[in-house]
Parts: structure tokens; C-alpha cells; sequence
């Protein structure tokens, strides 16, 4: 599962080893927050993987594509 996570999130966590995306991607310091069905993620602005995170997320929650 640590593989997929990093192959979804970015180029650079697609060829990390396991540690490093369990410290940057599966650590994280955000907060998820649910209201009327939907999810929002919290993420805090000065993270240094905050986009990768985001971009994981988004991935995993997105609509199956057709």
C-alpha cells in the first residue's frame, strides 16, 4: 500500500522507499474534516509536502474514472 500512496502522490515518493513516504505521506500533521457529504482536508500551509499530500488525496477520493 505504501507503494501505491507514492506512486499516486508524486514523481519523487514513486521511487522513495518505504520509510520516507511512511514519514512524509502516511504521518501527516493534518486535520480531515466532514460536512454535508463532504470531505475537506486541512493540511498545514508551511508543510514541505503539502502538495504531494494533497494531490494523494485527491486522487484516492476521486470519482472512478469511466
Amino acid at each position: 500500500m505504501p507503494r501505491a500512496a507514492g506512486a499516486l502522490a508524486s514523481a519523487f515518493h514513486a521511487r522513495a522507499t518505504t520509510a520516507t513516504i511512511r514519514d512524509r505521506l502516511i504521518n501527516v500533521p493534518a486535520r480531515l474534516a466532514r460536512s454535508a457529504r463532504r470531505l475537506t482536508l486541512h493540511v498545514p500551509e508551511r508543510w514541505p509536502w503539502s502538495e504531494d499530500f494533497t494531490q494523494l488525496f485527491s486522487a484516492v477520493h476521486a470519482p472512478p474514472a469511466l
